[in-house]
């Protein structure tokens, strides 16, 4: 006779949830290493009950909003390499609406995270409760339908025994390079206190292999085939280098064949900035020496990247009428992108495979190439130093010399953390990476209130390292409301404010498109209904201090490097303030080095839409679409 054990639903999930491991390479973890919550009264009696019954099993984090909630699982997923991820239960109604913003990043970026809202009664006693959504047509639908577009797994646990087969498929898919994302299991508020006999088995520990595998021979025969005819090939590293801990493998990859390699938001750091490899971001943020590389390239290798549209600015950087693309991607739907020959396999996997074949054939590009593009790399980093470079300290920084200041006191054990505004930019184009994960770009989705949520997450999956969340004053007042919970938890992260008055990433654009910096700065309105007024007297570092955090106020590059040198030693968390000296501008880096659509007014009668439209109807004439 089968071993039973009678727990509600809700302690059966958190008991299933702590004996779920993975492994990789011969290393094992837990999958899940903790869960927030939020508590409102549907989910307070089921899945906070099961939390405090276990707490022994499973650790518990308290957050202050449920989206911030699911950026920290995030962060703490992508700091652990998809291997480890946490859960987040909320109630029902706005706390479970809350999440779908969390749950599109995190699916967009292919990184695991695990939903637990709480749902409307299953039995339906009293219809309708309080914050049930009411649809005349259908009876089973509530508002948690909101995340089945963001999740790459969803399901509505409405009997107990519904939980077993739903769970396991959960773990499946959050578990799985291909597939992975936001997994949603919606928990209506009646079944979570259900009993139910569950058969011993199902708490058993259960160990998910993730998988590495390698290319199918002929698929690598063909790549190998390509790669030695090519004249001018180019790398382009994804996020999928990172994600596959394939940065070693790149690196003799392009040291044995000396190809170049760009990466794109999510792959900066696959190889270190120093390499004589790496020519920097690629695409619309990118760096000229990466841009020219994809405008002449006869051959892009794509390694774990998507190719959005900042990738590939728009489809009018790879110029070249010959070029062709090979996509080396475990997922095939990106291996058969721009109509390139799939290679589908591991990144890590495949390129060894690669490295292995071409070293057999004493493969290496023609060193006139090598020349060319190490002497365009150097003299891109001369315009580096030059960004960074400050000749009277006793005056307030521009935005790169903040980079700069922080660049002079970090090292390969640093974590920068930045998803929105100017700054992904100017990193791309000007942050010198030394380690393969302290570059921590959220681009895929660029959520605005990402940064100070995903440094606790980052901070909790490596505390032993100085962790940076890099926010514009925009950003900040998206979400700074786990300021609250790193202080109350002794979460060491240090957050550095860059106050420009308003969206100066936006402002910029707009000013590109002819919208003329409208609705984009912080500022009072003037008598015409523009914002065109003093700047708002708001204080953020006020704000942050009176959340817990301790601040420390820099008026010049001077202070701020001082400032930044004592929050990198601080053992508690520490933000640091400063007013950038270019306020009107978007943030005095390089311009941009390649092309991204963004319609402009087809017809207008205002001289700087009108002006615009010419400019972008040449830059579309450009645009190639690669059968």
């Amino acid at each position: 006779m089968t071993s039973t054990t009678r727990l509600t639903v809700a302690q059966a999930l958190v008991r299933f949830l702590s004996a779920q491991y993975t492994e990789r390479d011969g290393v094992r973890q837990r999958l899940i290493g903790a869960t927030w919550g939020i508590f409102g009264h549907g989910n307070v009696a089921g899945i906070g009950q099961a939390l405090l019954e276990h707490a022994e099993r499973m650790p518990y984090h308290q957050g202050r909003n449920e989206q911030a909630m699911v950026h920290a699982a995030v962060g703490y997923a992508r700091q652990s390499n998809r291997l480890s991820t946490h859960a987040v239960t909320t109630s029902i109604g706005p706390g479970a609406t809350n999440l779908v913003t969390g749950a599109a990043l995190a699916t967009v970026n292919h990184l695991p995270v695990l939903l637990l809202p709480g749902d409307i009664f299953a039995t339906r006693p009293a219809d309708p409760v309080l914050q049930q959504l009411e649809v005349p047509y259908a009876g089973d639908v509530s508002v948690n339908d909101c995340l089945r577009p963001v999740s790459r797994y969803f399901d509505r646990i409405t009997r107990p025994e519904a939980l077993i087969p739903s769970a396991l498929n959960a773990m499946r898919v959050l578990t799985d390079p291909v597939e992975t994302g936001a997994v949603t299991l919606a928990l209506p508020q009646d079944v979570q206190a259900e009993a139910y006999d569950w058969p011993e088995e199902f708490f058993a520990e259960r160990v998910w292999t993730v998988r590495r595998p390698g290319a199918d021979p002929a698929e690598l025969a063909e790549a190998v085939g390509i790669i030695r005819s090519a004249k001018r090939p180019l790398v382009i590293a994804g996020g999928g280098v990172h994600h596959s801990r394939a940065e070693e493998a790149l690196a003799e990859f392009a040291g044995t064949t000396g190809i170049p390699v760009a990466s794109t938001q999510a792959g900066k750091g696959s190889l270190r900035h120093d390499h004589p490899q790496d020519v920097g971001g690629v695409g619309h943020t990118g760096t000229a020496t990466a841009a020219e590389l994809a405008r002449t390239a006869d051959l892009v290798i794509g390694v774990g990247t998507r190719y959005t549209d900042f990738t590939t600015a728009s489809g009018t950087l790879f110029g070249n009428p010959d070029v062709r693309f090979l996509n080396l991607n475990i997922a095939p739907y990106d291996g058969h992108k721009l109509a390139g020959q799939p290679l589908v396999a591991d990144a890590r996997s495949g390129l060894q495979e690669l490295t292995g074949a071409l070293r057999m054939h004493d493969h290496r590009v023609a060193g006139s190439y090598a020349t060319e593009y190490t002497e365009d790399k150097e003299r891109w980093e001369q315009r580096v130093d030059a960004c960074y470079e400050v000749d009277e300290p006793d005056i307030r920084p521009t935005q790169p010399q903040v980079l700069g200041a922080l660049d002079e006191i970090a090292d390969a054990s640093d974590i920068l953390i930045n998803a929105a505004g100017s700054l992904p930019g100017d990193l791309h184009k000007l942050w010198r990476t030394r380690s393969p994960d302290q570059y921590h770009l959220e681009y895929g989705y660029s959520c605005m209130g990402y940064e100070i949520p995903a440094a606790i997450g980052v901070k909790l999956a490596a505390p032993d390292r100085p962790v940076w969340a890099l926010v514009g004053d925009g950003t900040y007042l998206m979400m700074p409301t786990e300021i609250v919970t790193a202080v109350q938890e002794g979460v060491a992260i240090k957050v550095l404010i860059i106050q420009n008055h308003g969206y100066a990433s936006i402002g910029g654009l707009s000013e590109s498109v002819g919208g003329e910096r409208f609705g984009t700065a912080y500022r009072y309105p003037s008598a015409d209904g523009s914002y065109t007024g003093p700047p708002l007297p708001v204080d953020l570092a006020a704000n942050a201090a009176s959340l817990g955090m301790r601040v420390l106020r820099a008026k010049t590059v001077r202070d701020l490097r001082e400032a930044l040198a004592e929050a990198r030693a601080a053992d508690t968390p520490t933000c640091v303030y400063v007013e950038t000296q270019t306020a009107d501008t978007v943030s005095g880096a390089p311009p941009a080095q390649a092309w991204w659509d963004v319609p402009v007014a087809e017809t207008a009668t205002r001289p700087s839409a009108v002006k615009a439209r010419e400019l972008y109807e040449r830059h579309v004439s450009t645009r190639r679409r690669h059968l």
